[in-house]
């Protein structure tokens, strides 16, 4: 197919007398084209206007009340936009008659059965959108350029997707399958200590149920939309340490174990144990004069934190030469390599303080009870490391013995049941990436749908119909 045009808003001249072309379907049932123009908008992107007449259907001409022929009262033209072809957009233009039955004077609009039920466009651009946007790759924004709508638009059809595939007579739909360990955890939703809760199947990562807040109600509006006999199938639960998700399941559902992962544990150490003590220890030694020794603790956060293999791999790293960043002469920028000296500089650290040694050993202590694959085992463990925070009489090792006391059940656990809250914070991190990529959704039911999308299997479209399936 070939077309030539010499002036903006000329008609485009068809010459098929070329030996080859390609006859593409229009998916415009009963639309035919009479002429197209070309034209550049406002932005100025370059659009084909096709105008065109539409088929009249049998049940246009016939009144639906009385069953009498229909007369054409009035025409109207409207615009539908449609697939881009290339890099210029394309748009529709049909007249559309409006019927009046002289017998009973009824009226109507005649039906394009090629317009979409919501928006000015067709129903194979809606379809188009359904596609890029499931694929989770372009934001709203980028979708609107590439199909030249409106946000609003791509919003809009991006919604109701979703609807139709988690929500069923205003309500989310109930899980199709039983799930044996759920994961719940909270995450900020809007300044102001504004967040919301969402509880997912530990086994696929989707998220079964979210909802605003961090409380009781959250767990209990959950329970309630499951169902006790869905309940009943699940034999435990990971979560941090907030005791309201860990209270409201054991009232709910007293067979349920809560368990507590070795991240948020080992998190809990690091930042309120050893970075604290470091805090106090560089004081203490300040105060007593010993500047040489408080010098030592500067930028040392990392390196008592980390676990020694990986300040060895870094070592390691170090040794081969491992380039960080090359060097760029065109920004000027200066090659960097890994630096060396993390164990070594770790292990002066312990061995000239007590309580950085005692910490060691307590982060030994956790990982090996987060390696036992019974509970008798993890209890010795973890008898270990309370005897260990015990005998040291310091404030800071003194409120981690007491986290381990109030919350020692849901510890154990993990020995029983080999379950982490992986799943949960990767989920967290999308979610972040999300909404900074879309710099923000401020409309929270559609982020909550949004939300359960992402943590769904890959999108797989039905070439067949316009329905997006997962």
């Amino acid at each position: 197919m070939n077309y030539t045009a010499s002036h903006a808003y000329e008609q485009l001249e068809f010459d098929f007398s070329a030996s080859s072309y390609l006859l593409i379907p229009s998916a415009l049932p009963g639309f035919h084209n009479t002429d197209t123009k070309r034209y550049n908008s406002i932005s100025g992107a370059v659009i084909y206007l096709m105008r065109g007449s539409q088929d009249i259907l049998p049940e246009d001409a016939v009144c639906a009340s009385c069953g009498a022929a229909m007369h054409v009262h009035s025409n109207r033209e409207i615009f539908l936009s449609h697939l881009r072809f290339g890099k210029a957009l394309t748009q529709i233009s049909v007249t559309r008659k409006r019927f009046f039955c002289p017998s009973c004077g009824a009226s109507h609009m005649q039906h394009i059965p090629y317009c979409s039920d919501h928006h000015r466009i067709t129903k194979e651009l809606e379809a188009y959108v359904c596609d890029l946007l499931a694929l989770g790759t372009y934001t709203n924004k980028q979708v609107a350029e590439l199909c030249g709508l409106h946000q609003h638009t791509v919003k809009a059809i991006d919604k109701r997707r979703l609807e139709s595939l988690y929500v069923k007579d205003e309500k989310l739909v109930k899980p199709k399958h039983y799930a044996r360990f759920l994961g719940i955890d909270e995450f900020k939703l809007h300044d102001g200590h504004q967040y919301a809760t969402h509880i997912i199947d530990m086994a696929t990562g989707h998220v079964l149920w979210i909802a605003q807040g961090k409380k009781k109600k959250v767990v209990y509006d959950f329970i309630e939309h499951v169902g006790m006999d869905w309940m009943r199938h699940v034999d435990a639960v990971a979560l941090d340490m907030n005791s309201d998700f860990e209270e409201a399941f054991l009232e709910k559902c007293p067979h349920i174990w809560p368990v507590f992962d070795y991240f948020h544990l080992v998190k809990n150490f690091n930042d309120k144990v050893v970075s604290e003590v470091r805090k106090d220890e560089f004081k203490r030694l300040m105060e007593e004069g010993k500047e040489e020794e408080a010098h030592m603790l500067k930028r040392s956060r990392y390196i008592l934190t980390a676990n020694r293999e990986t300040l060895a791999r870094k070592d390691a790293e170090s040794a081969a030469g491992k380039v960080l960043h090359r060097e760029s002469r065109l920004f000027a920028t200066p090659e960097k390599r890994r630096t060396g000296r993390y164990l070594s500089r770790y292990e002066e650290l312990i061995a000239k303080n007590r309580l950085f040694l005692t910490a060691d050993l307590v982060k030994e202590a956790l990982r090996e009870a987060y390696t036992c694959r019974n509970e008798s085992d993890m209890i010795a463990c973890l008898n270990t490391v309370l005897d260990l925070c015990r005998e040291t009489k310091n404030r800071r090792f003194l409120w981690f013995y007491r986290l381990i006391q109030t919350h020692f059940d849901g510890i154990v656990a993990h020995g029983k049941f080999h379950i982490a809250n992986g799943r949960m914070e990767g989920l967290n991190q999308k979610i972040k990436t999300m909404r900074r990529h879309a710099y923000g959704i401020a409309d929270d039911e559609y982020l909550f749908l949004k939300i359960m999308d992402l943590s769904r299997a890959p999108y797989v479209r039905n070439p067949k119909s316009h329905k997006v399936l997962h």
